[in-house]
């Protein structure tokens, strides 16, 4: 994204003063504003780059770019505008001007658990890949990656990913300790504590006593300082960093109070890490991991009793889940799944979801290729993209699905097709899908996954499922893909408006009232209604009573915003030329038609409101995108009783779509008015 669309993206929330914060997830710049109401959501979605806008509760807004997130992040905040502003690394210092409400506190602990993994997705997601590359390799039979005895080569391939997941605790103390303000190398100094060597080697010492729990596990004890102390294996655990840094961070702001500030750079980590690694080793430590193998260990019970159950549940609650953040507790469980058991059983149902998720975006890619829709196409291929190849639900979530409510039924019914499928096989086979890393769900990181042809089915259902529901009955109400085709005929018109045309006449309805002397000089190539001074009269293109635009039964056309014009109630059902031109636009459905007048004049003329859905009854379509028309020829004939008797207003707007070029569009009539007569002035911008 270049520095004017960062620009663009600032001015348009508001500009630099309204932005009290921001960071970024793996997907979406995420801002916390002083007045969300000030937004201009058009403006945003219309930056190029920019895949979909959501505002959300507590001033706060997103935006959603995709997997140049980061890049954009640094655009802005480079920006000269944005200097000296509050904009960091994180999000506001200070919770005092965060989103306020009665589950504030919810809000402030989902962000914590997401701040404290986003930061580290991309190294979680290489070493995924790298599992993916060995799972591939052990597929066909080059290697068993799951060998206890290994050349040298897959030792060391082993050291490249597993050095992500045994250090993880670290990564995610250091992470967590920053989102509460605190040092983050002392989080991660803590942490590492209790993975050094000399930790681990206390289970050795003499004094040591070990048992076996009813799960097998080895459980050892070792006496210090008079005080019982639980030794754990500490690799690839979460739970414990994110206890260890929110009982530190206390401690560290309350030390930094009653410290001197000449001091605070030696006694503040000194006297952290005195009080702060026996607490988390005797106590937050054995603590952290109860919880995980607690919830870990539930999740499975109901995996191994009722596998079906489990394998619908999971896909049908991620869909609700992640738009509110709270997936990252089973994202920290999948974790603690890996590094106890070697395996994961989560991971399995939820590429269910997200390849629904992906479906329901292809559904929408189908349908925006089939209209023409560029801001959809452009949208729905980043997403999909992100998708099947990074395993990224958020650009389809917060860019398409979150937008059109139509979409989550036929969304949840891929996640369930998806889920029953995995169920189903893991009664047949007797046991589910499982994976052997943690991975964002996409086409690359299949061969992590066991048995790989149950779950290659499973996504597979899902996907088609989705899709093919979304294509089938579309994704929007009848009222949003009602505007969203006058849109496009709107662009399109204003496109077509922009090409060089040759050999232009004249406007038979037009007046000049520019001098001769002054048209005579202008380039051969400029339309007559765009001659400085001149007025352009474009008739009305059917017989009925004309009312003023703001009046016509539709925001979107009422304000002005697909064209300027007026709006005729007809009383026949034919549409004709108003002046020769080329029709440049019309729908199977016949409810549309776009002409380009010789006069350099773009007109939309749109029969009747939500027609759309009238699938094309009750219209026949004269002509044909390209043809030239003459003044009077017909265009597109109508049964107005049609319209009526099936609900829908037939009433017309007719449109000038490049209003932009003119000085101004009006209405030149009132009352009854025939095909033919004045309908607008077209009045020509001064020179």
């Amino acid at each position: 994204m270049s520095k004017e669309s960062a620009s663009a993206i600032v001015e348009a929330l508001g500009g630099p003063s309204n932005i009290v914060s921001l960071t970024h997830c793996a997907t979406r710049l995420r801002f916390q504003l002083g007045d969300a109401s000030t937004v201009d959501q058009g403006a945003v979605e219309s930056i190029d780059g920019v895949m979909g806008a959501v505002a959300q509760s507590g001033e706060r807004y997103q935006v959603i770019i995709g997997g140049g997130v980061a890049t954009v992040f640094n655009e802005i905040n480079t920006l000269p505008q944005m200097q000296g502003t509050s904009v960091e690394d994180v999000k506001a210092q200070s919770r005092e001007k965060g989103p306020r409400g009665k589950h504030a506190w919810l809000d402030s602990f989902f962000e914590y658990l997401s701040d404290s993994f986003r930061p580290i997705l991309g190294v979680l997601l290489g070493a995924s890949l790298i599992i993916a590359f060995a799972a591939v390799m052990d597929a066909f039979g080059v290697q068993d990656f799951r060998a206890e005895t290994k050349p040298a080569f897959w030792t060391f391939l082993d050291a490249a990913w597993r050095s992500v997941f045994y250090f993880l605790p670290i990564m995610v103390a250091y992470n967590a300790a920053k989102k509460l303000n605190v040092d983050g190398w002392l989080g991660g100094a803590i942490m590492a504590a209790l993975m050094t060597p000399n930790f681990m080697s206390m289970s050795d010492l003499p004094e040591t006593t070990c048992t076996v729990n009813d799960f097998g596990a080895e459980l050892c004890q070792v006496q210090v300082l008079g005080l019982p102390m639980q030794l754990q294996d500490y690799g690839g655990q979460v739970f414990v960093p994110l206890i260890m840094a929110a009982v530190l961070a206390p401690i560290y702001h309350g030390l930094r109070k009653i410290i001197s500030e000449n001091v605070q750079l030696v006694f503040v980590p000194f006297l952290s890490m005195v009080i702060v690694i026996p607490l988390t080793a005797f106590i937050l430590g054995p603590i952290g991991i109860w919880i995980g193998n607690g919830i870990g260990n539930g999740l499975g019970w109901l995996n191994d009793t009722a596998p079906i159950v489990f394998a619908i549940l999971i896909p049908m609650l991620y869909p609700f889940l992640v738009p509110l953040g709270l997936h990252w507790p089973l994202n920290a469980i999948m974790l603690v799944n890996l590094n106890t058991l070697g395996y994961d059983f989560i991971q399995g149902p939820m590429g269910a979801w997200n390849f629904a998720c992906f479906g329901a975006t292809a559904g929408v890619m189908i349908i925006a290729f089939r209209e023409r829709d560029k801001v959809m196409k452009q949208t729905s291929i980043g997403a999909l993209v992100a998708g099947l190849f990074g395993g990224v639900s958020e650009p389809s979530l917060y860019g398409i699905h979150l937008r059109f409510a139509r979409i989550y039924p036929r969304l949840l019914i891929g996640c369930f097709v998806g889920g029953v499928v995995q169920g189903v096989g893991a009664m047949i086979s007797g046991g589910g899908v499982e994976a052997s890393a943690f991975a964002f769900t996409s086409l690359l990181t299949i061969p992590i996954f066991s048995p790989i042809s149950l779950y290659a089915i499973s996504i597979a259902a899902a996907f088609f499922t989705s899709m093919l529901a979304v294509v089938s009955t579309d994704y929007r109400t009848p009222e949003q893909k009602a505007d969203n085709l006058a849109r496009i005929a709107a662009e399109e018109a204003a496109e077509a408006a922009g090409q060089p045309e040759d050999g232009a006449v004249p406007a038979s309805a037009s007046e000049s009232t520019a001098p001769a002397a002054a048209t005579a000089t202008k380039p051969k190539t400029l339309k007559p209604a765009m001659v400085p001074g001149t007025k352009t009269l474009v008739a009305s293109p059917l017989d009925g009573n004309v009312m003023p635009l703001e009046d016509v039964p539709d925001a979107g056309f009422a304000s002005g915003a697909v064209g300027k014009g007026a709006g005729v109630d007809p009383t026949s059902g034919r549409v004709i030329a108003p002046d020769d031109g080329t029709v440049i636009l019309t729908f199977p459905t016949g409810h549309a038609v776009g002409l380009r007048l010789d006069s350099g004049v773009e007109l939309l003329i749109h029969i009747g409101i939500d027609t759309v859905n009238l699938k094309g009854e009750g219209f026949e379509v004269h002509v044909k995108r390209g043809d030239e028309v003459k003044r009077g020829d017909l265009l597109v004939t109508f049964d107005r009783a049609v319209i009526t008797n099936a609900g829908y207003s037939a009433i017309t707007p007719v449109l000038v779509t490049n209003h932009k070029k003119f000085g101004a569009v009006e209405c030149a009539a009132e009352g009854a008015v025939s095909g033919g007569d004045d309908l607008l002035t077209v009045v020509a911008k001064d020179g």
